[in-house]
């Protein structure tokens, strides 16, 4: 789903009416996510060894073009990277071993990962790493994050995938949502499309 399609749905949604504030917290945790990083190269993403959150990384990549926040291009974390991938595909679960802090590991999981990485994760954390997660019935692993944003297992038209559209696109904005413009305004075309949101901070 690109930019256009992210918005033929929008539009889709529009009739949908009055809602139940999970519009507001993807905005936020976008918001979140975009702050989070301190410099170039310090925002690692990664997920669960079978669904490795390629198209989120990509994704994000593309908002940190438009909106010119370098800080904001995803470094993708691999599993098993093939030593001939191009460069940017080649970065594996060692790297996570040198987070730190200024550094901000996004993990994209629907369901708990493999202990192994979850282990990872909580020694990023504890050398400084500011994690961030996104959702659907992860408990470990939402219990190792700073900023937890959790989509509902029956999110009507909203799902997993969507859900990270919504992210990268509120990650991506930069000005602060004012009036009736900007991502929050469109975003709130969705509104009650999707029910039951949450978002933790610790």
């Amino acid at each position: 789903m690109d930019r256009v399609q992210a918005a033929a749905l929008r539009d889709l949604l529009a009739a949908v009416g009055p809602g139940s504030g999970w519009v507001e917290a993807s905005a936020e945790f976008g918001s979140a996510l975009r702050r989070a990083p301190r410099r170039p190269g310090a925002l690692l993403v990664a997920g669960p060894a079978d669904d490795e959150p390629w198209h989120f990384a990509a994704h994000l990549s593309e908002e940190a073009r438009w909106a010119g926040v370098p800080e904001l291009a995803p470094v993708l974390v691999r599993h098993d990277p093939p030593v001939d991938a191009p460069t940017h595909l080649t970065v594996g679960l060692e790297r996570l071993a040198a987070a730190e802090r200024g550094e901000a590991l996004m993990v994209v999981a629907q369901q708990d990962p493999a202990d192994a990485l979850l282990e990872r994760i909580g020694d990023a954390r504890r050398r400084g790493a500011r994690i961030l997660t996104l959702d659907q019935g992860a408990v470990e692993l939402r219990g190792l994050a700073h900023e937890a944003l959790t989509v509902p297992t029956d999110p009507g038209p909203l799902t997993f995938d969507s859900a990270q559209h919504l992210v990268s696109l509120a990650a991506g904005e930069r000005a602060s949502s004012s009036g009736g413009g900007g991502l929050r305004a469109w975003l709130g075309r969705w509104v009650d499309a999707v029910s039951g949101q949450r978002v933790e901070r610790w």
